[in-house]
């Protein structure tokens, strides 16, 4: 009589005479109260301009009519893929059918490919999430491979209907709305509604700390503090001016090579991405092979850097950098690494160098970097006028192009992992985000003077000015076949950023006598950031650059494990011999601070 009598004060009829619990039925009070947060925070969004939403509506509309012009054009393409997924659907609907008459409660057979978003045992066995899956899957399949044999279309557009296709197909998933979520629905009911809560007031604190911008948190930020558990290899700043501060790292051998390295990051993001801890750090495994290793650390600029352009990253970042390490080390020539838009900018250096007839580079290695960019890949889709002409404006109005746009710009390439299943998690599944270092430098990103961001995206990106040789800086033109130092270029093969078939294209243009070309497996970070012990990804090589690149990787030899080792080898070469380990602050350039220093650690500069 006890328990019957506690089990009715637990339970509650609603107006409808339904039984709910006492804390199901607190938890949609909640439900209210935080909806009317989450309006009041979505209210404060400040109104920017519709293309820097992501996708322009303009795009949209170029890639649907160039769509419906091909099908106008070849109407039996579309009559043909139609009937080949009406069957299947059809056949699918009857073996449901069949299966529940035979009285099985229980899923068909599926016999559908492997599926991450789908690891739900129970979008298997369960006959209603089972059909709602397989329909998806059949239906995705079928737009995927109509887009695939459109052949009347510019490569352009069909670049942009497959992007848009792709989009809208993975926004549509079940597994991202709640009614169709078995692993959701399941939690929410044994929680009693408290994981919705939990996942509401994620979506509110996330919308309320970006201003009224949706941004999913991907990573715990109180599990991480660079300069404690990220970026904590030792070293010391020993240069500091308004763009960048230099941080020389401490040696890990009684010798190193002669000729010291700097590695130039993308100021698009931190640099201690290649930091993150002592068993993936490349900082780290450099200095362990005995060089003598400088980075640089880019400014987290504000409104006050709105007039900052290329010529100023070139001139006061890269000229200085390399003045300013021949000094301390009391070298002439050093070697250099760019990564990303750092690696394009070096490149654009090296040919302004070539111009003064300055022979300060030993060597030049390129981390995932365009120099061509005829192809732009993936990240071509958002080059259009509409979303460009959008930046230019927000950044004449700001000074600076915020880092959320880049983020929210970056996130649609790969929009299943980092909007869409992130959140899912926080929101539907009320999770806290996890303590993953990637995601949480992924999350940690930088504004962009608005004077570069325009010269790069019309100069390079759109006009292709480098490649075509007609980039103009201070009165040179400067061309990619400036480019002649020794060159080693790593590229991804999975790159949504920077295309590797981009990028060698890029380095074949190079006029350097040595070229080497390395394809890493995986992608724009994962592909770089692979520590041989790790053994995880592998590189192919091929030493023939006069082939295009699809040739290339078809002779390419495949070796198991990291190319760290072999573009160790690589560097050593063009290091020259052994030298009594250089300690920082022994050369006249006095520690400022340790690493990694104070602008890393900046939202934005002061």
């Amino acid at each position: 009589m006890t328990t019957n009598q506690n089990d009715s004060d637990e339970k509650s009829s609603d107006s409808n005479g339904n039984v709910t619990s006492e804390r199901l039925s607190e938890n949609l009070a909640k439900v209210e109260a935080l909806s009317a947060r989450l309006v009041a925070a979505l209210s404060k969004k400040r109104k920017i301009d519709p293309n820097l939403q992501g996708p322009s509506s303009d795009l949209f509309m170029k890639a649907a009519a160039a769509y419906m012009a091909e099908m106008v054009n070849n109407p039996s393409k579309m009559v043909e893929h139609q009937v080949a997924y009406w069957g299947k659907s059809l056949k699918h609907y009857v073996d449901a059918q069949h299966t529940l008459s035979e009285g099985k409660i229980e899923a068909p057979k599926d016999s559908g490919p492997t599926d991450r978003r789908f690891a739900d045992p129970a979008w298997d066995t369960h006959p209603y999430f089972n059909y709602i899956k397989q329909q998806y899957l059949m239906g995705s399949d079928a737009v995927s491979q109509a887009v695939a044999d459109l052949d009347g279309l510019d490569p352009s557009d069909k670049k942009r209907v497959d992007y848009f296709s792709r989009q809208i197909v993975d926004m549509f998933s079940p597994n991202n709305f709640l009614g169709t979520n078995p692993t959701a629905l399941a939690k929410a009911a044994e929680t009693e509604g408290q994981s919705l809560v939990d996942g509401l007031e994620n979506l509110v604190r996330d919308i309320e700390a970006n201003d009224g911008e949706l941004l999913v948190t991907l990573a715990d930020k109180k599990a991480f503090k660079v300069g404690e558990n990220l970026g904590t290899s030792k070293g010391s700043v020993v240069f500091r001016n308004r763009m960048f501060e230099l941080v020389q790292y401490a040696p890990q051998t009684e010798t190193v090579y002669k000729t010291p390295l700097i590695i130039f990051p993308p100021w698009i993001n931190k640099f201690y991405i290649l930091d993150l801890k002592t068993q993936n750090s490349l900082i780290n495994w450099i200095t362990e092979q005995g060089f003598t290793l400088f980075v640089v650390s880019w400014v987290n600029p504000n409104a006050s850097y709105k007039d900052v352009g290329l010529a100023d990253y070139v001139n006061e970042g890269y000229l200085e950098a390399i003045a300013t390490v021949k000094k301390i080390t009391k070298e002439k020539s050093v070697n250099v690494v760019g990564y990303c838009i750092a690696g394009t900018t070096l490149s654009l250096t090296l040919s302004k160098m070539k111009k003064a007839g300055d022979k300060s580079i030993k060597s030049a290695t390129f981390f995932t970097t365009l120099t061509d960019f005829s192809d732009q890949g993936e990240v071509g889709v958002f080059l259009d006028e509409g979303f460009v002409g959008g930046i230019e404006r927000e950044v004449a109005e700001t000074g600076v192009l915020d880092s959320l746009f880049m983020s929210k710009t970056f996130s649609y390439l790969r929009s299943n992992d980092l909007i869409y299943a992130p959140a899912i998690r926080n929101y539907m599944m009320g999770e806290a985000p996890p303590a993953f270092d990637l995601l949480y430098w992924n999350g940690d990103g930088t504004n962009l003077p608005g004077q570069m961001t325009v010269e790069y995206l019309r100069n390079l990106c759109q006009e292709n000015h480098f490649a075509r040789g007609i980039y103009e800086m201070e009165g040179e033109v400067l061309s990619i076949k400036d480019v002649d130092v020794p060159v080693c270029a790593i590229a991804c093969e999975t790159d949504h950023i920077a295309a590797w078939t981009s990028s060698y294209r890029g380095v074949s243009q190079f006029q350097s006598k040595s070229k080497t070309f390395i394809l890493s497996e995986s992608g724009h970070i994962a592909g770089i950031v692979n520590p041989p012990s790790k053994k995880k990804y592998g590189h192919y090589t091929n030493e023939d650059m006069t082939l295009t690149a699809d040739a290339w990787k078809e002779g390419a030899e495949f070796h198991e494990g990291s190319w760290w080792e072999r573009w160790g080898k690589w560097l050593s070469e063009h290091s020259g011999g052994q030298v009594p380990a250089r300690i920082s602050g022994d050369s006249g350039y006095p520690e400022l601070c340790p690493a990694p220093g104070t602008y890393v650690l900046a939202p934005i500069s002061d």
